[in-house]
């Protein structure tokens, strides 16, 4: 249990349990003006499964970006809500508004948006 606790706090992921917190890091992101990379996934579905390791090495390379993790089964309502219809599926959102969407597990193309995403608020905060 005690290892667990520590694997806990190095993830630099949020996971979504419930419509209340999805809105709670949602808000509180927009608020801040940070964005946020959502990974849509479901434990039965092995390519979302792996892409686990790769979105725990993007969220600790990208520390003003807020990553969430949403498990289609336990938060249906969040899923619906994004139109999220396959796993995985991973969002790209600035301000409330959806910037970017990729389905599927693709490691290259996700790091190569991802990282497009953020150099693109970096260039418009600065």
């Amino acid at each position: 249990m005690e290892g667990q606790q520590d694997e806990q706090n190095k993830s630099r992921i949020v996971k979504i349990d419930s419509v209340e917190s999805w809105d709670y890091y949602v808000s509180r992101a927009n608020s801040q003006g940070s964005p946020i990379v959502v990974h849509f996934t479901a434990s039965w579905c092995m390519p979302s499964v792996a892409m686990n390791p790769v979105f725990e090495e993007l969220a600790s390379s990208y520390s003003d970006v807020l990553f969430l993790t949403v498990d289609v089964d336990d938060v249906k309502d969040v899923a619906s809500k994004m139109e999220v219809k396959a796993m995985p599926t991973f969002l790209l959102t600035r301000e409330g508004a959806v910037v970017d969407k990729l389905v599927g597990a693709n490691p290259e193309e996700i790091k190569k948006r991802i990282d497009g995403f953020v150099q693109s608020i970096r260039v418009f905060v600065a």
